[in-house]
């Protein structure tokens, strides 16, 4: 059986754009994919193609364990979208907000207004559930359409860059929620662009890049791919940097492809790839000392996913802008960005 979210092969072009090329996903029950890459990579795509406002030209989809190609409709009823933008009514109250959803996947009223408490209690909007949400702030906007895309408690969910432009408070709030979401045993596939975001919640991460997953892993299998460990020398005067990098040389890693011992002259720094941890630091330690080398600084640093997404794509990632051009070329708007996550008519019928 597929995971909660498997997709094999998907392809959408928009034009002469292809924005999928063959896109392979599967996220197993209870657990978050971090779906990972710059703009334009085709997250956005594959997430419109999995939530069914997109249809694929090539490729298989199953949610939930529905087709999403033969029962759109199912599928909508069993999931829950957030994107980039918070879909909510700024004229109805947060409270209303939430009773409109329960009741366009008509449930009845009292339900519906149960519900809508109870949400408003979990995301802290208890205190401003009668205020108009053109009131809110950007944070509390954000919480309040993740609440309704939670009305129904779909078993999957999709957060499409959900704290993009949120301030590191809100951020670290949002990601309260979403851990608690799936501890609940919620599935989620959730695309950003913050690969600290990706390190914290996902546990499995998919690199794509020109419409293609081109690495899938554990934070740390992808981390190893970099080369594993790297020690970092800050030398006291400048004259001893050539020494102490032929002193690191003779410990660097060769072989990997990922270049060799390099140095910074203006910081006075020099690292290489490295294996043994601790003790080989310590090693380094007093072999410097042996030599005469005085240093300021000196570690031993594991790559982050920054290095992991250079040394994958060639490029750095990048900061989300809100309004980032599709593959086609054309803006998202609002509505296309974060849409999908309230049912329209025929996801009632």
């Amino acid at each position: 059986m597929p995971g909660a979210i498997y997709a094999e092969g998907l392809v959408k072009t928009f034009g002469d754009v292809k924005a999928l090329d063959g896109v392979d996903l599967e996220v197993p029950e209870g657990t978050v994919l971090g779906l990972l890459g710059p703009n334009g990579a085709g997250k956005t795509t594959t997430v419109r193609c999995l939530t069914t406002l997109l249809r694929p030209d090539s490729g298989k989809a199953v949610v939930a364990g529905i087709d999403v190609l033969k029962q759109p409709d199912a599928v909508r009823r069993s999931i829950g979208l957030s994107g980039q933008f918070a879909a909510v009514d700024e004229y109805l109250t947060g409270r209303e907000n939430l009773q409109m959803v329960g009741q366009l996947y008509q449930m009845r009223a009292r339900a519906a207004k149960v519900r809508a408490d109870e949400l408003l209690e979990q995301f802290n909007l208890a205190d401003a559930a009668d205020r108009t949400a053109k009131t809110y702030s950007g944070g509390m906007r954000r919480r309040l359409d993740l609440a309704a895309a939670l009305v129904v408690s779909p078993p999957v969910m999709f957060m499409d860059e959900p704290t993009t432009g949120l301030d590191p408070r809100n951020r670290q709030q949002l990601w309260e929620v979403i851990k608690q979401l799936v501890s609940g045993g919620t599935t989620l596939l959730l695309t950003t662009q913050y690969l600290e975001e990706a390190d914290h919640l996902a546990h499995d991460i998919a690199v794509v890049d020109h419409g293609r997953v081109i690495a899938q892993g554990t934070s740390d299998q992808l981390k190893a791919r970099t080369g594993g460990e790297r020690v970092e020398v800050v030398v006291h005067e400048r004259e001893h940097i050539a020494a102490a990098s032929a002193l690191l040389d003779k410990y660097s890693l060769r072989g990997l492809g990922k270049g060799d011992t390099t140095v910074e002259d203006h910081m006075r720094k020099i690292t290489t790839p490295v294996s043994g941890g601790a003790k080989l630091l310590a090693e380094i330690i007093r072999e410097l000392d042996a030599d005469g080398i005085e240093i300021d600084d000196i570690g031993l640093r594991r790559p982050t996913l920054d290095d992991v997404f250079l040394s994958l794509t060639g490029h750095v990632a990048e900061a989300g802008d809100g309004d980032a051009a599709d593959p086609d070329g054309t803006q998202k708007t609002k509505e296309q960005s974060s849409g999908g996550n309230r049912p329209g008519k025929e996801a009632v019928k």
